[in-house]
């Protein structure tokens, strides 16, 4: 028995929406990409909290891609089993996502406190390393900052001449610009918090993606049961 019309307007939007899990996959995992690629040349490896963060929001991205996949494949043959496996993985990704959330929620603090820890130590490494420098170097020009807490810091790293800051320290940055300076002339800001207050202020950009993922993901929730019930009921969709 065919289905009424508004059973097939209902299918036609569980596509629409599957095209925006897919959309919504891919900009989990291109957003975790770029998070660990971040992290990673800030905070040390390891199985942390902050590191492990990024990790979460690839594997769900690609595990909705999939599920939009399995959502497609239900849809198109009318396949009972397949739905309702649908609706239990989305609704287990949603379950995840508000995990996470409310994990970065907790461990918030905990990251400030690694990238603080181990900016110290890259300072440190910052003679040793040409690549440590380069790193060190871009995030003070781009933060305008210099240091740790501030400028001083430098004063206990073993960069020769004593007493300098790196260039990438100065206000206008030029070759030696960090020897014999004049603090005028440089970031005095530290670049934790400096960085710290960068990623509070896009906090409400993230958590505004967030929500609208998952105002998607319900909406294909809501859908996808609406047809296992049509397919249920013997009907027969499209």
């Amino acid at each position: 028995m065919a289905v009424e019309g508004g059973m097939k307007c209902v299918k036609i939007l569980h596509y629409v929406f599957l095209l925006a899990f897919c959309a919504c996959a891919v900009g989990l995992i291109a957003v975790g990409v770029g998070a660990h690629y971040v992290l990673s040349q800030t905070i040390s490896q390891g199985a942390t909290p902050g590191s492990m963060l990024p990790v979460v929001i690839i594997a769900v991205g690609a595990f909705l891609f999939l599920v939009a996949i399995v959502g497609c494949c239900g849809a198109c043959k009318e396949n009972y089993c397949l739905m309702i496996t649908f609706v239990i993985f989305l609704s287990l990704i949603v379950l995840v996502e508000v995990a996470a959330a409310i994990a970065a929620y907790v461990f918030r603090d905990k990251v400030m406190s690694e990238f603080n820890k181990d900016f110290r130590q890259q300072m440190k490494n910052y003679p040793k390393q040409n690549q440590t420098a380069f790193i060190l170097d871009k995030m003070q020009k781009n933060f305008r900052c210099c240091g740790a807490a501030n400028y001083t810091d430098w004063e206990t790293m073993s960069i020769e001449p004593k007493g300098r800051v790196p260039d990438s320290c100065c206000v206008n940055v030029t070759q030696g610009c960090g020897i014999n300076f004049n603090v005028k002339e440089i970031h005095t800001e530290g670049c934790v918090e400096k960085i710290g207050v960068w990623l509070r202020s896009n906090v409400l950009v993230v958590a505004a993606a967030a929500l609208g993922i998952a105002f998607v993901e319900v909406l294909g929730i809501i859908f996808a049961c609406c047809l296992v019930k049509s397919i249920q009921s013997g009907y027969e969709v499209m």
